[in-house]
């Protein structure tokens, strides 16, 4: 029974945010298609787990002893590279490969929340791994927690980040000659605004661990502005995309 509620609770912030971000379509999309793109991006999750996985291990494997000496590039190299950049396109994947060519996708501001489906859908598997996955069994407290701060964090985060790349992707069907580019710029935007907020949960896990409450409040401030930032770049990108006359396919 607990572990039940634990699935349940692990999709929560998901469903909360899909329900949001879904009155922002003033055309819904069908019940079918929204569940469907859903799952994929269950699915892509694991797809990124196990790329993930290679990519650590072939790190690991031919550059151990260069990134050792070398933290920076380390970090750099896992945060950045192998957790956001793999995350952000397997995400892009599902988009391009199950939405772009259905019927369904027939208007620009389609291609923002299609993204944000596969992102909650993403983001709703990794939170219950993160609640499954402990060392010891979680307290249905400790859980709550996690999870409160999942859907103000990660689960937010993921639904941004793609929705930032489902703008430039929507952008680019009105600009042919700039799709590579539009869609190439949304990516490493997506990418980096990923890589920023992944440091600063690792900063403030570090702050806490060592009672550093300056850096705290750095940290804490960064991710509210970050957050904050991306939430009205979104919800700005839905406006205009409304205007945008379709010419989708």
């Amino acid at each position: 029974m607990v572990y039940l509620f634990y699935i349940i609770l692990g999709f929560a912030p998901s469903i909360i945010w899909l329900l949001f971000y879904l009155r922002k379509d003033a055309h819904p999309e069908s019940k079918r298609m929204v569940l469907k793109i859903f799952l994929y991006g269950m699915l892509s999750a694991v797809l990124a787990g196990l790329i993930e996985i290679e990519i650590s291990a072939g790190l690991s494997f031919f550059a151990g002893n260069f990134l050792q000496r070398f933290p920076f590039l380390f970090f750099i190299a896992s945060q950045f590279i192998m957790i956001a950049l793999v995350e952000e396109l397997s995400k892009f994947l599902i988009v391009k490969e199950k939405v772009i060519s259905n019927p369904e996708f027939d208007e620009p501001v389609d291609t923002m929340l299609y993204m944000i489906i596969t992102a909650l859908g993403f983001a709703a598997l990794e939170n219950i791994l993160v609640l499954f996955l402990g060392d010891e069994p979680m307290l249905i407290r400790e859980a709550i927690t996690i999870t409160s701060f999942r859907f103000i964090g990660a689960t937010l985060l993921h639904a941004l980040c793609s929705g930032t790349l489902g703008y430039f992707l929507a952008l680019s069907f009105f600009e042919p000659k700039k799709r590579i580019r539009l869609i190439f710029k949304g990516t490493i935007i997506a990418v980096l605004l990923h890589g920023l907020f992944n440091t600063s949960i690792m900063m403030i896990e570090g702050s806490l661990a060592e009672k550093n409450y300056l850096l705290l409040t750095f940290s804490v401030i960064f991710l509210a502005i970050l957050l904050s930032g991306l939430t009205f770049f979104i919800s700005s990108g839905f406006r205009k995309l409304k205007k945008i006359k379709s010419i989708c396919k």
